[in-house]
């Protein structure tokens, strides 16, 4: 029986096509309070007044809660709140509570006209963040781990501010002399590349329900988070519990990409705690995208060279990003992509991230990956087309190999991005003649896989099924892989595992859904628990029919007899055995945990053709290939789905989504009719390629999938436009308008 490697439905597929999951938003509570916030309505303000009175005569208002009212809760719950300053337009002032959405509503209306803020000086850009004498963002010297750091493992020395400064911190990366390098030079790109903020557009606003047990003052937090352990830990310590005292249940996540981490658990877990009753805050659309954390905008300054002949001499770079209000842009990982994929034996890289009146930042979907892929990959290409050869040919010549260095010094792991070039050159599209007015793009990105430990359970039955126990939260179907992993190994049709995310008060440990980890690191541990359940039966099995456990074989749900399929004992009665009065043995329960020390990277590459009307600049993509190392696929449906739904979001990359601004700080795009994401009708078909080069460590040779498929789409559709216009696309997304001034313009 196979289980791994044939393309299985999810478990939840239905529930999910149906309507019929049940979300944060779907739960209520007896006597449950419903919260809305105030938020600034100033990129930086003070707070004047708050006028409590006229909102507390809302019928049905319970209270308006300010950051003088978290403060007996501690320092850090003051914290939750703006206390006398605002840093952003959005931030969240004070937060009212009323016994119903309706008269919630009302009452966050009247609070809203009573409240004063005087606005204050603002910084809004890079530049104005780096003008001699600008305001500073933040009076202290503040450090985030931030959730982009929970994605990937790496190792980099970071430079951080040694006083108040709009400049938070820097990373560099330097191998030989690259000015050098650059003065021998024969033809020289010499671009710059910006990118803009990008919202994670998942469809389910932040969403928590918190409860209080009376008796004893403990929390319970229902939420969609990608990372329940977090919540908690985070949740404790800003409230100042015990991690014990803070029960996160996690529920189905209605799209994160990143972004459901932790931002409003605290505060629902701080009021509930007030109040002694259930809290609920469910995020308007316009209140999600004003005071989350979305992906960083940037701006790149480049320079690579190379030789006549085609020899790579040096690359250059100095890359800001924009981070908002707070530190916590991806440096390290932007750095470690932008110069990791060819050797150069030259090379300065230097990035750091310079703070704004903005919502800090967060994760995205291989967060620092996909700004640093469009700025090499953009690059390589331009420099292909001077030195008249064939984009993907000169990235064959150039890329790295297992054991070549990093810049960060540290070798290269087993990798395939060698394969993923090789199966993107000898795709039938790049055989097709380009048709009118159309263009080729190429590109690669890798991801470098994260690490962290993780443990998993597997309990047997007494009817001959199992249940996976496991911490990690499913958000792109890794549940339905856990059970595919347990049913291979325990030799049981996949309809005989069930596999169940309990949660942090009885899960074993498992980290951030993100990272492209989960399957590495929590199937590893499943598969671990999987071969312990297996020992368990067998040696009950062994005793029983009086055999050698290695004479014996799991197949159709029994332990039989090599040779000899009569002798045998389903493993329900096997359970049974081990769970009854008078119990001749232990009951059959595996437990793996692991932690995992080695990175398998993951690398895709994007091969796109597309059409460009010179006359509107509209884009329409007419193919889209997907190649990418999987390691193995345990799922290749769910694998599908990934690469699929990469290249999409790409398509949002590279020709649509932008957070956008007004001069006084205000947010414009803050709903969907205004924030553009691509729709059904702007997605080709995409051909999804799928390569194996097994992972030393991965559960059957997988390595996490997640990451890797969306790095490099947006600099394969800019090289693909690039090439249609005949002109170099520089600035991501490429609207219409941009691709008309740049085809203007004439390069």
């Amino acid at each position: 029986m196979a289980s791994i490697g044939t393309r299985t439905k999810r478990v939840e597929g239905f529930e999910m096509v149906t309507g019929s999951m049940r979300y944060t938003e779907d739960l209520q509570m007896p006597g449950m309070l419903h919260a809305r916030l105030l938020v600034s309505p100033y990129p930086k303000a003070k707070i004047v007044r708050i006028d409590t009175h006229a909102a507390l005569a809302v019928p049905g208002v319970v209270a308006v809660v300010t950051s003088a009212d978290l403060a007996r809760l501690g320092k850090d719950a003051r914290a939750l709140l703006a206390d006398s300053q605002t840093s952003y337009t959005g931030e969240p002032a004070a937060v009212l509570v009323a016994e119903s959405e309706a008269a919630a509503v009302d009452g966050i209306d009247v609070l809203r006209a009573a409240a004063e803020f005087d606005a204050l000086p603002a910084v809004l850009s890079i530049d104005e963040a780096l003008r001699e004498g600008a305001p500073l963002v933040r009076e202290s010297i503040e450090t985030e781990d931030g959730e982009a750091a929970a994605h990937a493992t790496i190792t980099v020395e970071e430079h951080k501010a040694e006083k108040p400064s709009n400049i938070a911190n820097r990373v560099d990366f330097t191998r030989g002399d690259a000015a050098a390098g650059l003065q021998k030079a024969d033809v020289v790109v010499r671009r710059t590349y910006t990118t803009s903020r990008i919202h994670q557009g998942y469809i389910e606003p932040q969403a928590t329900v918190a409860t209080v047990d009376p008796a004893t003052g403990d929390l319970t937090i229902y939420t969609a988070t990608q990372g329940q352990f977090y919540v908690r830990r985070e949740t404790a310590r800003i409230l100042g519990l015990s991690e014990p005292q803070v029960k996160v249940v996690p529920m189905r996540v209605g799209g994160g990409f990143g972004g459901k981490g932790m931002i409003f658990q605290p505060l629902v877990g701080a009021l509930t705690m007030m109040f002694r009753r259930p809290v609920r805050l469910i995020l308007t659309r316009m209140e999600d995208f004003l005071t989350t954390e979305p992906g960083p905008a940037s701006r790149t300054e480049l320079e690579l060279g190379a030789t006549h002949d085609g020899n790579l001499v040096a690359l250059r770079v100095k890359m800001i990003y924009e981070s908002g209000c707070r530190p916590g842009s991806p440096l390290g990982i932007t750095g470690l992509m932008m110069g990791g994929y060819y050797r150069f034996p030259n090379m300065s890289i230097e990035i750091m991230e310079v703070l704004t009146n903005k919502p800090t930042v967060g994760a995205y979907r291989a967060p620092g990956a996909v700004q640093g892929t469009f700025v090499i990959e953009s690059a390589m290409s331009e420099l292909a087309a001077k030195l008249g050869v064939d984009p993907i040919a000169f990235r064959l010549r150039h890329c790295v190999n297992p054991g070549d260095l990093m810049p960060n010094g540290r070798p290269w792991p087993k990798m395939g991005i060698r394969k993923v070039l090789e199966a993107m050159d000898a795709h039938p599209v790049r055989r097709r003649p380009k048709r009118p007015g159309e263009g080729e793009g190429v590109a690669i990105g890798g991801w470098p896989g994260g690490l962290e430990s993780a443990a998993a359970c597997i309990r047997a039955n007494t009817d001959g099924t199992f249940q996976v126990l496991m911490g990690a939260v499913d958000i792109s179907g890794t549940a339905t892989t856990m059970g595919l992993i347990a049913s291979e190994i325990l030799g049981v049709d996949p309809s005989k595992v069930k596999v169940i995310t309990v949660d942090s008060s009885q899960a074993p440990y498992a980290g951030f859904a993100g990272g492209s980890k989960i399957t590495y690191t929590v199937g590893t541990a499943a598969r671990l628990a999987a071969e312990d359940a297996r020992r368990q039966i067998l040696s009950i099995a062994a005793s029983h029919l009086e055999a050698r456990v290695e004479d014996l074989e799991v197949a159709e749900g029994h332990v039989q007899v090599k040779g000899t399929p009569t002798v045998r004992l389903s493993l329900a009665e096997i359970a049974q055995m081990s769970m009854r009065f008078g119990a001749k043995y232990p009951p059959v329960f595996g437990v793996g945990s692991t932690t995992m020390t080695q990175q398998s990277p993951g690398f895709a590459g994007h091969l796109v053709r597309a059409r460009v009307d010179r006359d509107t600049g509209q884009v329409k993509i007419t193919d889209h290939v997907v190649v990418q190392d999987v390691g193995f696929a345990i799922n290749p449906a769910a694998v599908e789905g990934q690469m699929i739904g990469a290249a999409v979001q790409g398509i949002g990359w590279g020709l649509f989504e932008q957070m956008t601004y007004d001069e006084g700080g205000g947010l414009v795009t803050g709903t969907f009719a205004d924030y553009a994401l691509p729709r059904a009708s702007h997605a080709p078909r995409v051909d999804a390629v799928i390569v194996e080069v097994p992972s030393d460590d991965g559960p059957f040779g997988a390595k996490g999938v997640g990451e890797p498929p969306v790095v490099a789409a947006a600099a394969a559709i800019a090289n693909a436009v690039s090439d249609a216009a005949g002109t170099r696309l520089t600035a991501l997304p490429i609207s219409p308008e941009r691709v008309v001034q740049a085809i203007r313009k004439g390069g």
